[in-house]
Order: structure tokens, then C-alpha cells, then sequence
């Protein structure tokens, strides 16, 4: 017979229950009680049991699928899984594949009934004890957030955190993060209530703040999206009773004496970045002043609420517009959408135009290249499609493949995972230290100051991770297939000419779609030179 064997570790140690002293008992007692001196060992050290994205473990699962071992043995049965869902799933494998499992801690073995029984009763009590943990941590994050502290994570416009140190009621000097005001932002947030105010129209103020060239904290552009989260967001109110009972009549749990202060909102999110039902949210008092008067902050509530009653059908968009998404404006480089004209007077037809969508959102300060019209547009790119050369195309696409194979760098993405493999170990430890303690010690403020810390270097690293796996990702992608991209060409002039451009169907406008998306990376429109610049995947034409 032969066995596998399988440690895991959430922290790297050489005492205790370490993998090497794991992997050693297990031979032990296979030696011992089984009879089996033929080994293939598998660990994970630094892996959580919350799920099974572990890379030996993902081996392992391969080996049983080859039927590589009769039995596996484990120290305990958390080691493969404190998921009941996953840890079932490990299990019903095994049996698929007529492979016992043996866990020497419990002394089960699922070569009897009774072991299988109790395999599944003890996976239970370890997920149990993986979900108290975690409450547990949650409980006391949602009590340091009732007292109105910054608990870390992206700062509103307005605002930037920083660490003070105070006395307590017993005179004890205690540490905690507060909003800290920063003028010439607050100044662009009062501007936005105030243009709100006066035109009660979120589009009016976006068009505002673009037309003046107006930037939001990390010196981008504004949005619809940002100004309305602007406009929500109670953490520049002035509390009084009236936001209180506002925000209570939304179902948020509030908390601390309204005192003119601004109030934070928490719990909105899961793990998951999805957001919570509102009465799930916890909306307290926090340490620094409002800026925006009760009043007027309940008065663009009211105008909110009421706009969002209301039916707004988007504009911009076509079932019949074949280059939205890949038409951008040459002038400044923004997407082009759909805007429809008046309908003609003969046929009731309205015709369609390309707008630029930074010429629309400042009202032409920021832009003014030239609406083009629709269906005047799309026929000079299908036939300037049509009429490629594909000689010259194979010809640029096989140089295109070589510079992109160049362009590679999978070592940089290997450092950049041990770099949050091992943040991540020292955030789960701490996380499991604050579980231990009490949540109003100096010790859990530390602690949490250290997790905020630890989780804004994981998320850069994170960000850099995902930037250099698009690159590889895109470096792949764009070792084109020159076959392909031929036939597709072919399939394309060959469509286009069989199809009737005035062909409205729904069908036939989809594959028109999947046609252009296929052969063309980008289009730019300059209307004042009438230039149109088609860029294909992975050469450039015009």
C-alpha cells in the first residue's frame, strides 16, 4: 500500500504542531498501525484552512484523481479543510476514487462506517470554530467602530487619517486614528452641496466641476457616480437629532450624541465587496467637525431620494450602434456614445450621431470635436476594413508577436506573491491575537493599526499584482494567431457583403459587433479633420 501524507501550518513555525512534526507522527502511526513505509509527502506552510487554495493541496487533489496512493493520512482534520463544504467535497473525492482517509488526532479511519460518521461530526465542530473566530473579530472591530474611530481604508475627499494618543476617563493614555480636515478639498465638497442645492441636478454639477477643470482627491475626473457618493455621504453633516432620525428612518443602527460632529458609516460591505442591506450598517459619531449644515445636507437627501423615484432610462446607448466601446475621441481621448437627433419630419426616422462624452458632460469646455453621424461612420470603417491589405496585416501581426513575446516577466509576479503570502501571515496572526483580547485595550488599538497598515500593502501589492498579470495576460493574448485573425478577414468581408446595411435585426447587429470586436482594438474620430485612425489587434491602420 502506499500513502500520502498532508501538513498544513497558517504560520511558519518549527515548534509545536509544525509540518515536520505533523508529516512525522503520521508516518509513525502508518508505520505502526497500517503497515505502509511508502510516502508522498504534501505541505502547505502559511496556509489558512478557510479554503482549499493551497498549491500542494491542489496537487494532492490531482494525485488522488490519478489514484496515486490507497490511503491518505493527516495529523488532524482541520489540516485539510476547516470549510464543512470543502472538507465534504475532499471526502466524497476520496470515495469516488476507493481512497481511505485517516486522521491520527480524532483516530478516524473511513474504511468503517463509524469513522466516516464521525469524520463528518468533527468537520462540523472545526468550521464552528473557524466561524466563532471570525465573529469574534467581528464583534470587535463593530465595537471600535461605534465609538466613532477611523478604522482605516480610503479617506473621503475632505479628509486624511492620522494617529493622535488621548487620556481615558482612568487617565490612561490610549491611541486611535481621526479624520484630519484638509481645506482646499472641503472647499470643492461645500461647492458640490452647493451646486446641488441650486440646480438639483447631479449631471448640472458634474458638468460644472469638468467645465472648470475641478479634480477629485487623487487628481482625477469627476464622475456621476463619485458626486452622488459625495452628496450621501453623512461623514461632512453636522449631526444633529433630524440627520439621526434621517438615517434611522433608512434602518441604520446610529450611534453616540448628535454635537455637530460628521458620522462615519461601517459595516457596509461583506468580504466580498458587495454591499449590505442599510440596516446593517452602523452610522456613529465621529471625532472631527461637519462641514455641511444639517439642513442642507437633509435638503439634497429629500432631492436625492425624490430623483431616484424617478425614471431615468440611460442615454448613450443603441442596439443599433456597432462602435460603442471601441470609438474614442481623438482630441482627448474619451468614449464616443450614441445621440439621437430630432426624427425627420418625411419618414419619422431619427438619425443617430457619435458624441463625445467629455464634449457632452462640460458643455464643450473641455472638448469640442464635431458629433459624426452614426451610419456614416460605421460604412467608412466596414469598408476600410473590407479593403486591407492582408499581406501587409500578416506582416505587422508577425512582428507585433515578437515584440509582445518579449514583453513576459512571470519571475515579477512570483516575487510579488510571496510579498502577500507573507503580509497576509502576519495579518492573519494578528487577527488572531485580536480575537484574544479585549476590545477596548490599548493593545487592540495597536493591533488594528497595524491590520489597516498591513491591509493597505496588501491591496498596492494586490493592485500591482493584478497590473502585471493583465500585462502577461494581454503579452499572451496578443500572440495573435495570424490563421485566425485571416479568416476571420475573410468571414467578415464575406458578411458584410451578404448582409443588407440597413438590416436591423437584432441577431444580425450582434455578430456585426462580434465581427468589429474581433478584428479592432480601437477606433478614434477627429471631426475636424475627418480623419478616422482604425486600430486592429496588433497593427495599426488608417
Amino acid at each position: 500500500m502506499k500513502a500520502a501524507i498532508y501538513s498544513r501550518k497558517s504560520v511558519f513555525t518549527g515548534k509545536g504542531e509544525s509540518v515536520e512534526n505533523q508529516v512525522q507522527m503520521c508516518k509513525e502511526h502508518a508505520a505502526k498501525h497500517l503497515d505502509i513505509t511508502e510516502f508522498t509527502i504534501y505541505e502547505d506552510e502559511g496556509f489558512s484552512g478557510g479554503n482549499t487554495n493551497r498549491p500542494k493541496f491542489q496537487e494532492l487533489v490531482q494525485d488522488i484523481k490519478k489514484k496515486k496512493f490507497d490511503v491518505l493520512i493527516c495529523y488532524r482534520l482541520d489540516r485539510i479543510s476547516r470549510n464543512v463544504a470543502d472538507f465534504s467535497s475532499t471526502l466524497e473525492l476520496l470515495q469516488d476514487y476507493n481512497i481511505s482517509f485517516v486522521s491520527i488526532k480524532e483516530q478516524f479511519d473511513t474504511s468503517t462506517p463509524i469513522g466516516k460518521a464521525m469524520v463528518y461530526i468533527a468537520s462540523v465542530f472545526a468550521q464552528l470554530e473557524r466561524e466563532t473566530i471570525a465573529e469574534r473579530i467581528r464583534d470587535n472591530m463593530m465595537e471600535l467602530a461605534k465609538t466613532g474611530r477611523w478604522l482605516g481604508g480610503q479617506t473621503s475627499l475632505g479628509f486624511k487619517s492620522q494617529q493622535i494618543t488621548y487620556l481615558d476617563s482612568e487617565f490612561k493614555e490610549r491611541s486611535m486614528s481621526k479624520l484630519i480636515p484638509i481645506k482646499d478639498e472641503l472647499d470643492r465638497v461645500k461647492l458640490i452641496f452647493d451646486k446641488y442645492i441650486q440646480g438639483g441636478s447631479i449631471h448640472m454639477v458634474l458638468k460644472y466641476l469638468l467645465a472648470n477643470n475641478i479634480k477629485g482627491k487623487n487628481g482625477g475626473d469627476f464622475a456621476s457616480m463619485s458626486v452622488n457618493d459625495i452628496l450621501r455621504n453623512p461623514v461632512y453633516v453636522e449631526s444633529n437629532d433630524d440627520v439621526f432620525e434621517y438615517l434611522k428612518e433608512k434602518g441604520m443602527l446610529v450611534c453616540g450624541n448628535p454635537n455637530g460632529n460628521g458620522i462615519l458609516t461601517y459595516n457596509k460591505c461583506n468580504s466580498k465587496s458587495k454591499q449590505r442591506d442599510m440596516s446593517k450598517w452602523i452610522a456613529a459619531v465621529s471625532k472631527h467637525k461637519g462641514v455641511i449644515s444639517a439642513n442642507d445636507w437633509l435638503e439634497v437627501q429629500r432631492k436625492l431620494d425624490k430623483n431616484s423615484k424617478k425614471e431615468n432610462p440611460r442615454q448613450g446607448t443603441s442596439r443599433k450602434s456597432l462602435l460603442s466601446g471601441i470609438l474614442k475621441c481623438a482630441k482627448c481621448g474619451a468614449p464616443m456614445r450614441i445621440s439621437y437627433g430630432r426624427p425627420r419630419k418625411d419618414t419619422g426616422e431619427r438619425i443617430y450621431y457619435y458624441m463625445c462624452t467629455m464634449k457632452a458632460h462640460s458643455a464643450k469646455s473641455r472638448c469640442d470635436n464635431p458629433n459624426v453621424r452614426g451610419d456614416r461612420l460605421e460604412k467608412l470603417v466596414i469598408d476600410h476594413i473590407k479593403n486591407l491589405n492582408t499581406d501587409i496585416i500578416m506582416k505587422e501581426l508577425e512582428k507585433y508577436q515578437k515584440e509582445t513575446e518579449s514583453t513576459q516577466t512571470p519571475s515579477i509576479i512570483g516575487n510579488i506573491k510571496k510579498d502577500i503570502e507573507e503580509k497576509q501571515k502576519h495579518m492573519d496572526s494578528l487577527l488572531n491575537q485580536l480575537a484574544k483580547i479585549d476590545s477596548n485595550s490599548v493593545a487592540s488599538e495597536f493591533i488594528i493599526s497595524k491590520i489597516d497598515n498591513l491591509g493597505k500593502e496588501i491591496k498596492e501589492l494586490e493592485m500591482k499584482l493584478t497590473n502585471n498579470k493583465n500585462e502577461k495576460k494581454k503579452a499572451s493574448t496578443n500572440i495573435i494567431n495570424t490563421t485566425l485573425i485571416l479568416d476571420t478577414i475573410k468571414e467578415f468581408n464575406s458578411f458584410f457583403d451578404n448582409v443588407d446595411s440597413l438590416n436591423n435585426d437584432e441577431n444580425i447587429i450582434m455578430k456585426k459587433r462580434y465581427l468589429l470586436e474581433t478584428l479592432v482594438d480601437r477606433i478614434t474620430w477627429d471631426g475636424e479633420t475627418n480623419n478616422i485612425q482604425v486600430d486592429l489587434w496588433g497593427a495599426k491602420k488608417k
